[in-house]
């Protein structure tokens, strides 16, 4: 049994491989992740039930697991923050804000050769949709 913060086999391969630069998103059930990833995207299917795994339970794995370098979400028409966006603050390293895209913005970053891994939860809040850079570790 492994003793690092990701202990999914397929996810931790697809982690290593990742370099600085390269993206991740944390998806949540409501997201098209066939429609809006490219299809060298590899995708992760780990929605169990309705509201399992949270985007915000993924997200605290993968922030234990990889260095993250930036982080941007899907901001709604509204303008008006999701409540979820500040439990990603709390996630996230110190210091790191988040990025702020449009609908259409978000889905055509994600739609990039460089999201190297796409995640769907069971996640049902809405715009609970992040996406991570990977940063360098330091020595």
């Amino acid at each position: 049994m492994l003793k690092t913060a990701c202990i999914n086999p397929e996810l931790t391969g697809f982690l290593a491989a990742c370099g600085h630069g390269d993206k991740i998103l944390i998806a949540d059930g409501n997201y098209p992740l066939e429609s809006n990833t490219c299809d060298t995207t590899h995708k992760i299917y780990l929605g169990l039930t309705h509201g399992i795994p949270a985007v915000t339970q993924v997200l605290k794995v993968i922030s234990d697991t990889v260095a993250i370098e930036a982080a941007e979400v899907m901001l709604p028409e509204s303008g008006k923050e999701p409540e979820v966006f500040s439990e990603f603050r709390k996630l996230l390293p110190n210091g790191l804000s988040l990025g702020n895209l449009s609908r259409y913005e978000f889905y055509e970053a994600c739609s990039q050769s460089n999201i190297k891994i796409a995640i769907a939860t069971g996640e049902q809040r809405t715009f609970a949709n992040i996406l991570l850079t990977i940063g360098v570790v330091g020595l």
